[in-house]
């Protein structure tokens, strides 16, 4: 008993960070696309975050990183990269060690491709996916699984979903943002509520913070109850500082422990 609510909550945890922005009800119009700012992020960016339980049993970290790349034709794109690991009592319970990667182009706010690598206990998971946004799909492959979805214009993954959050501008109490996610083969629509401006003491100090809610009706074990808030900078980096999502009993809450700037915000 023990040991499988244990379980239970090292997945809720990961999920929460891996998966930040789980899908919404409304269809996405993407013609808001010019709400978006140039560069909240640039390589070499790192945010370390510690994973608990209503703040008081700790269960593991998360790291998100920006790197700077090349991708076919010279164009600069960035890779984000989101790892996991659950540690001390949790980890010996029930391991988990994730790795998420997402490339992406700056220029057109697209995603171009998504990799998952995930440890949980004893199962193991792999999937890639493939963008073309030309031709208005997505190659989908997991467990030797290969298919091509049709998606949206400018459709994100579950990890670039949060760094496009990030570029926007159009932070407004009553306007929800909604853009288009694709992931586990299916396509989903994010919408993001604006909840409202708050002063928030975290372990790097004092942040002005916007405050956001999302309704998680994502295909996936536990995402399909409680609500997520994210809280982000009220700045033009929109750095997610807190991140808390409802269960049952309690929260699990990713609180921003470790913070370097990119290469043009230092």
């Amino acid at each position: 008993m023990f040991s499988e609510g244990m379980r239970c909550f090292a997945c809720r945890c990961f999920l929460v960070v891996v998966l930040a922005l789980p899908s919404g009800t409304v269809s996405a119009s993407l013609a808001a696309s010019s709400a978006t700012s140039n560069r909240p992020f640039n390589s070499g960016e790192r945010l370390t975050y510690t994973i608990s339980w209503s703040k008081v049993i700790s269960a593991g970290t998360a790291v998100m990183e920006v790197k700077k790349e090349k991708a076919e034709g010279g164009r600069e794109v960035f890779r984000f990269i989101s790892t996991a690991r659950t540690t001390g009592m949790v980890d010996n319970v029930y391991r988990v060690r994730d790795t998420v990667q997402s490339l992406f182009d700056p220029r057109t706010m697209e995603t171009l491709s998504y990799s998952l690598d995930q440890s949980h206990g004893k199962r193991k998971k792999q999937r890639e996916l493939v963008f073309d946004h030309k031709a208005g799909e997505v190659t989908f492959t997991e467990n030797g699984r290969k298919e091509a979805i049709a998606i949206p214009r400018q459709t994100q993954d579950a990890l670039s979903s949060l760094y496009y959050l990030r570029t926007r501008k159009d932070f407004i109490v009553g306007t929800p943002i909604v853009f288009d996610i694709h992931d586990s083969g299916k396509n989903w629509s994010v919408e993001v509520h604006v909840l409202g401006r708050e002063k928030l003491k975290t372990p790097l100090g004092e942040f002005d913070t916007i405050k956001v809610k999302t309704y998680p009706k994502y295909e996936g074990v536990f995402m399909h109850k409680g609500e997520i808030f994210i809280w982000l900078t009220d700045d033009s980096r929109k750095i997610p500082v807190l991140m808390k999502s409802t269960i049952t009993i309690g929260s699990i809450v990713s609180t921003l422990t470790e913070m370097k700037l990119g290469d043009e915000a230092q």
